[in-house]
């Protein structure tokens, strides 16, 4: 039923549940969802994405009760995501499964800690390679969530860091994502560095202003409009935006970079962040036996320095503080 409504209402051009690739491991479908549905789902109620509620986003462990956190900010990318899928006649279903999966292989402390563990991994490290890790195979006890290609696949492919906001070669779901991702981003992260004082309103450029607007449903509003006109100008060969907003959108992150993302002040407690993390790593590959029998499961078949870095990738921030503590603080006599 659901597989014929989608026939039915998507755009030819969208992805469709009853041509999913599948999954690694076949299973028998569910009567009541699609299987972007059920892994949508599956993604929700994973112990990953309940973590995420305590990790960094930008502002590390902020007293204020109004600054994102990595589980916020992926909330955002799905509202985004959804809006944009919905007005173009996409999978909102599958739209929805990545974007809820896009983040959680993220480390504590933003991406203080991804840099760590790119730093001192064997191989590397990168948040998106280690959420489809995740999905693959931590969570279920190793057994992972074996969600379908297509959802994993925009999970993989959703980051960009600096570099290209649009790109082709996955489903137009998973672009709509990585857009989504972008914009949710810019634009909560203006906002809490306005909330911090880090920076000021007058001091955005005028030429962002000017093109997207002034204030935060302003810039969104006018990024999310300018993405569905322009996708569908190009008769949905790819997502995409207009010239003008794609430029104030580059503009804008890299006036974020600049001034919020590499400002000392607000990295200051990063750095201490990144020694807490080398130290707990370095603890963790020096003493495997003690590490595995107390704190990490075993996986078969893989290195302690892959399950090393797979548990510090999931810590939240204040796990993090507190086994750091628990690990290398004296601890009172408890003996009276």
């Amino acid at each position: 039923m659901l597989e014929r409504t989608e026939e039915r209402e998507l755009h030819p051009r969208a992805a469709r549940s009853a041509r999913s690739r599948g999954r690694v491991r076949p299973e028998d479908p569910c009567d009541l969802r699609t299987c972007f549905q059920h892994d949508r789902d599956r993604i929700l109620h994973s112990k990953a994405f309940r973590r995420l509620k305590h990790k960094t986003q930008v502002f590390l462990a902020p007293a204020g009760d109004h600054y994102r956190t990595r589980l916020t900010h992926t909330l955002e990318v799905s509202q985004i995501a959804r809006t944009i899928a919905r007005a173009l006649r996409l999978n909102e279903s599958l739209v929805e499964a990545i974007a809820l999966g896009h983040d959680l292989g993220h480390t504590p402390f933003g991406h203080a800690g991804e840099t760590v563990l790119r730093q001192l991994r064997p191989g590397g490290f990168h948040h998106a390679v280690q959420s489809l890790r995740v999905v693959d195979r931590l969570e279920r006890g190793g057994r992972g969530l074996n969600l379908t290609h297509e959802v994993r696949e925009g999970i993989l492919h959703h980051s960009k860091g600096r570099g290209e906001i649009l790109a082709s070669g996955a489903s137009l779901e998973a672009q709509a994502v990585r857009v989504a991702d972008l914009i949710a981003y810019l634009n909560h992260d203006v906002d809490d560095a306005l909330r911090a004082g880090v920076i000021g309103r007058s001091e955005i450029p005028a030429a962002v202003t000017r093109v997207l607007g002034e204030t935060h449903g302003q810039r969104i509003d006018t990024m999310v409009r300018d993405t569905v006109v322009e996708t569908m100008r190009r008769d949905w060969e790819t997502i995409a935006m207009g010239e003008e907003v794609h430029a104030a959108a580059l503009e804008l992150r890299e006036f974020l970079y600049e001034r919020v993302y590499d400002n000392p002040e607000v990295h200051e407690d990063f750095i201490k962040a990144k020694k807490i993390l080398e130290e707990l790593y370095g603890h963790f590959v020096a003493r495997p036996d003690w590490f595995l029998e107390n704190l990490a499961q075993p996986i078969p078949g893989e290195k302690v320095e892959d399950l090393a870095a797979d548990f510090i990738a999931g810590m939240t921030d204040r796990y993090a503080l507190l086994l750091y503590e628990r690990i290398f603080m004296p601890q009172p006599w408890r003996v009276l």
